[in-house]
């Protein structure tokens, strides 16, 4: 795993991908997945001794295993972002919404709550638009611990303006996201979880599985409305959530 963490930090540091093959048993379960996520992390001084600030997690179903990567900070940026200093392999866009807690969450709080329970700690909610890349030259066929020890396949974050959170008919809300001068992609009560705090309790347990508080301010970006839609170098990317806002970036 260590070789492996290496290797991922060298290729974030250098822009490049890597051949998966060469690493189909380098990982052997999600937790190893997550080990290599954090000395990449390590290896990258994303964080230091701090708590992540950003992070992403979600999944296809409630019924699947959702996973979580923390987020490096200098590709978090408020909307409208421009990621023209950036290299990106090859990108694609989700859209999303990000939630922000309002308070501090210790392990044991966190082991306490249930969705019902979770929807209390936030103070604020985005639109956001994941960038996301792999360092994997084939990030499809890539296996998926691959996938989630690199930082589940994370290149960048914007996030619109925060308002204040309340639940919302999620089945309802729709998301529009335009790509360029491509038509509008339109999509009603997509998110894959039903309503983006659903995940709460399983992300917050994870982010404090090793004794670590998740201090207020934390921001969690939640799944993809829109799965994810393919995006070059130079292209615009307007994502709308109608009833709580915008976010706009520039690859």
């Amino acid at each position: 795993m260590t070789d492996l963490a290496t290797s991922l930090a060298s290729a974030w540091r250098e822009g490049r991908a890597m051949a998966a093959a060469a690493w189909q048993d380098s990982v052997g379960d999600a937790a190893q997945a997550y080990g290599v996520q954090d000395r990449v992390a390590e290896a990258m001084g994303w964080f230091g001794t701090a708590v992540p600030g950003h992070w992403k997690s979600g999944g296809p179903s409630r019924d699947a295993v959702l996973t979580h990567a923390p987020l490096p900070p200098a590709g978090v940026r408020a909307s409208p972002a421009n990621y023209g200093d950036m290299h990106f392999n090859a990108p694609g866009i989700e859209s999303e919404i990000a939630l922000r807690l309002g308070d501090a969450v210790t392990p044991e709080r966190a082991a306490a709550l249930t969705p019902e329970t979770a929807a209390v700690l936030i103070d604020a909610m985005a639109v956001s638009i994941e960038i996301v890349d792999s360092r994997w030259e084939d990030p499809a066929k890539a296996p998926a611990l691959l996938r989630l020890a690199d930082q589940q396949s994370h290149g960048a974050l914007v996030l619109g303006a925060w308002v204040p959170y309340a639940a919302r008919d999620w089945a309802a809300q729709t998301c529009e996201t335009r790509i360029g001068a491509n038509a509008t992609d339109l999509r009603k009560g997509a998110h894959s979880l039903g309503d983006p705090a659903w995940l709460l309790p399983i992300w917050l347990r994870h982010a404090t599985r090793n004794g670590a508080t998740v201090p207020a301010g934390t921001v969690v970006t939640t799944g993809s409305w829109v799965g994810v839609l393919p995006v070059r170098k130079g292209d615009s990317v307007v994502v709308e959530f109608p009833g709580i806002g915008r976010a706009e970036a520039r690859l």
